[in-house]
């Protein structure tokens, strides 16, 4: 059986990996992922 604290403890697994290899790219690299991220307009 699937339990969700399995599938939980294996999205942090990817995340700390994510993290890791993210780490050691150069800040730009990170720009540019963060630009691509969609995001919900500003309401003013």
């Amino acid at each position: 059986m699937y339990t969700i604290e399995m599938a939980y403890a294996r999205m942090r697994e990817l995340q700390d990996l994510a993290n890791r290899s993210r780490a050691h790219q150069p800040a730009a690299a990170r720009r540019a992922d963060r630009t691509r991220t969609p995001r919900a307009a500003k309401k003013r």
